[in-house]
């Protein structure tokens, strides 16, 4: 029988575990999928501990993931766009992809390129999506100076870089450790902290126009005290703060389809964009992957393979 992650109730990684399940039965227009590799985000540790409970309830028992990528091992009787051994990158909003089995709609499905390995492939989908619509919502054009919080996370390690495609200039708020990466992709880097108002003024020339904010904690009051125009500023995280200043907060379900996810697949086949991996995990270590995710220090995607 296959495996799955599984949680019976709201809690801590403690609640998470590795069970034998049913075989998942694709139906007419889903596509059985055998997993290669599957992403972790903060949003699963969110519905998973409750937090999320009004808006996203679990029924129980749940699984958890969004992101996948692996080999079409079965389709149903109306799928056209992929077939039986076909390599697919694709998401499902069944909290299902954490498995060694998912099954998922066939339109949420694209082919994997040849040049995007297991693991960048079945990490792609929450976080590229996430920066790309982030990205779009502050309108960049060529020659706006944009800063990105959290810079070097899941999230923010694309955003920088979709950033500089669009022509920005770009400051990236991150630890020392991943300064050197920042500056190799165009990015200048700014130590987050006590001053980071000054040091942005300082970095921008006394400009700033768009904000970017992967990682809360005051970061939209900081893009407001820096000038920029609450139209301009999108968190993904900051709700409150999102509510009382009135930004945007466009995330994965802005552009949470696979004509995007084939659109950055494409970019990073053709070396446009890279795409970090922080960590494997083995599925049975998920509870391990999860405190990982919760330190917030990694610089891209933890992901699991079964």
């Amino acid at each position: 029988m296959p495996r799955a992650v599984r949680f019976d109730k709201y809690g801590d990684v403690d609640v998470l575990r590795v069970v034998e399940v049913d075989r998942p039965v694709p139906k007419a227009d889903q596509v059985l999928v055998r997993v290669k590799a599957a992403g972790i985000n903060p949003g699963e540790a969110g519905i998973r501990q409750g937090a999320m409970a009004e808006r996203w309830p679990s029924t129980f028992p749940s699984g958890q993931g969004s992101d996948l990528a692996g080999v079409v091992e079965e389709v149903g009787s109306a799928v056209k766009n992929v077939t039986v051994g076909d390599e697919i990158i694709g998401f499902t909003n069944n909290r299902a992809s954490q498995a060694e089995l998912a099954v998922v709609d066939a339109d949420h499905l694209v082919h994997r390129p040849a040049h995007i390995s297991w693991e960048q492939a079945g990490a792609l989908f929450v976080v590229g999506t996430t920066a790309y619509a982030a990205v779009r919502a502050i309108s960049l054009k060529a020659g706006d100076t944009v800063v990105v919080s959290g810079a070097a996370g899941g999230v923010g390690s694309i955003a920088v870089q979709l950033a500089r495609i669009a022509g920005a200039k770009v400051l990236g708020l991150a630890g020392a450790e991943n300064h050197a990466w920042l500056a190799k992709h165009g990015v200048i880097p700014v130590a987050y902290g006590d001053g980071v108002a000054e040091r942005i003024r300082a970095a921008s020339g006394g400009k700033v126009d768009a904000f970017i904010d992967t990682f809360g904690g005051g970061y939209v009051e900081l893009a407001i005290q820096l000038g920029v125009a609450p139209d301009r500023i999108d968190t993904i995280i900051d709700f409150a703060a999102a509510a009382k200043y009135k930004v945007k907060t466009d995330g994965n379900g802005a552009a949470a389809n696979a004509e995007v996810l084939a659109e950055l697949a494409g970019l990073i086949d053709t070396g446009r964009l890279e795409f970090p991996i922080a960590k494997v995990y083995r599925l049975d270590d998920v509870r391990e992957a999860y405190r990982d995710l919760a330190r917030r220090h990694t610089h891209g995607k933890i992901v699991l393979v079964p």
